[in-house]
């Protein structure tokens, strides 16, 4: 699974290198090197802002992630359209190069305002890619939606 946070940058092309230790993840655990990005689902913050990431997910992850589009899970024809549109249409399959970089998309750094500095999360299947400085909004928004009620907190093991 992926974990942690790691900073780094983008070159003037639109390269970055994934972390190592987030490209041993694919090999050992997923047992493929083929990942797709794509956008993720916007955060809105209570002071109006939102905030755009984009999601790497590994090749069978964003696989099946399609398969339950297909079943719908209970939403509506009008939402599942518009989570298509959003999510997968953008999505671009990708390998590293030799050297572990990746080319991220001009649709998608422009979409998520990558312009320098970047931080990967790594969120169980997938990673997030955000802007380090919309990542501090992301995180202050997170520390206010966090539930305040802890028996659920301590069912999680929290």
């Amino acid at each position: 699974m992926f974990r942690g946070e790691h900073y780094n940058s983008l070159d003037g092309k639109g390269r970055t290198s994934i972390p190592a230790r987030l490209r041993t993840v694919f090999a050992d655990t997923f047992a493929d090197e083929r990942f797709v990005i794509t956008k993720c689902l916007p955060v809105n913050t209570s002071a109006g802002e939102v905030c755009r990431g984009l999601a790497i997910y590994p090749l069978t992850e964003f696989q099946s992630l399609e398969r339950k589009f297909e079943k719908g899970n209970g939403l509506t024809v009008a939402a599942l359209n518009s989570i298509r549109r959003h999510v997968l249409a953008p999505a671009i399959e990708c390998v590293t190069d030799k050297l572990g970089r990746v080319l991220i998309p001009p649709t998608l750094r422009d979409y998520a305002g990558l312009e320098k500095e970047i931080i990967f999360v790594g969120m169980q299947h997938k990673i997030e890619v955000w802007d380090a400085g919309t990542w501090d909004k992301v995180c202050t928004q997170a520390e206010k939606d966090i539930p305040e009620d802890n028996t659920l907190l301590a069912e999680l093991g929290i």
